[in-house]
This record gives structure tokens, C-alpha cells and sequence, in this order.
């Protein structure tokens, strides 16, 4: 799917599915697959030419939406639900108002695993969430600001303290 997006994203013009088998040597039941999923992400537009019953696609070249639209659509098609099924997994843990603590050693270190995971996972959604209205607003500033902070504190906390024996 990428090499599909890349290719359409270079061209000059909108390609049809043919056009894009011959230039990336893919089956037709590969380039139809991908060009749908590409557009089932808007990331491609269908299109079609006068005087011609095939399609025709062209890539968003705006590559702040592209990357806006990345950031949803893995939000919404990948971590969204990921997220859903561990929080799932862990209730299942401790059903019936019983305390993670009652059950076996095993199941404990299952929840905390999943527990860990299902914490990462919201972790991961804020900073998409915070982060999306800048890169829709094309806030080149912010966002170098954001990362400026985040680089920083990165480097403080894996800085070894002056009283650390280490």
C-alpha cells in the first residue's frame, strides 16, 4: 500500500489501476485492494477522465493532512481497538468485584502486563490527540516547542543526578 500511495503521491497526474500495475509490477487484485483501502483512508481520491469508463486516483499532496489523517485513521482502525480488547482482557481478571489480588500469582502478573499495556496505550492517545490539532493547524512552532520539552526532560531523567553513587 505505501509503494501505491508513494507512486501516486510522485505522480504529475491522476493514474488508473493500470497505470499503477505496470509501474509497480502488483496483480490487479493487489493494486484494487490497496488503492480502495487508500482511499477508504482519504489519503486517495477517485476520479474519472471524459471519454473514459476506468478510474483514475490521485494522493492528497498536502502532506500535513496526509499525516493528520495517518495519525486518526491508526487512532481510530488500530489503537482504539487494541485498547478496547486488553481493557476487556483485564476485567475478565477480575470479574465479579473480586480483587486482582484473590486470584493465582500468574493471573496477577497477567493483569499488571495488561494493566501496563492498557496504560501505554492511553499514553500513546494523548500525545495523538494533543498533537493533531497542531499538525492540522500546520503549527510548526508548537510542535517544535512540544518536542523541544519532551527532549529535554528525556535527557534529565536519563541524566544521572550528582547525588546518584551510579
Amino acid at each position: 500500500m505505501a509503494r501505491i500511495h508513494a507512486l501516486l503521491y510522485c505522480a504529475e497526474r491522476p493514474l488508473s489501476t493500470d497505470e499503477v500495475m505496470a509501474c509497480l509490477d502488483v496483480s490487479r487484485g493487489n493494486a484494487n485492494m490497496n488503492l480502495r483501502s487508500l482511499v477508504d483512508w482519504t489519503l486517495v481520491d477517485k476520479t474519472h477522465r471524459s471519454g473514459s469508463r476506468k478510474d483514475y486516483y490521485r494522493a492528497e499532496t498536502d502532506v500535513w493532512q496526509i499525516t493528520a489523517r495517518i495519525i486518526e485513521e491508526r487512532q481510530r482502525r488500530e489503537v482504539h481497538p487494541v485498547r478496547s480488547r486488553l481493557e476487556e482482557c483485564a476485567n475478565l481478571l477480575v470479574q465479579d468485584g473480586a480483587s486482582v489480588e484473590e486470584h493465582l500469582e500468574s493471573e496477577r502478573t497477567l493483569h499488571q502486563r495488561l494493566t501496563s499495556l492498557i496504560d501505554l496505550l492511553k499514553v500513546l492517545e494523548g500525545v495523538s490527540e494533543a498533537l493533531l490539532p497542531l499538525v492540522r493547524n500546520r503549527d510548526v512552532d508548537q510542535i517544535e516547542q512540544l518536542l523541544a520539552v519532551a527532549l529535554r526532560r528525556g535527557e534529565s531523567e536519563s541524566t544521572p543526578s550528582s547525588s546518584d553513587p551510579s
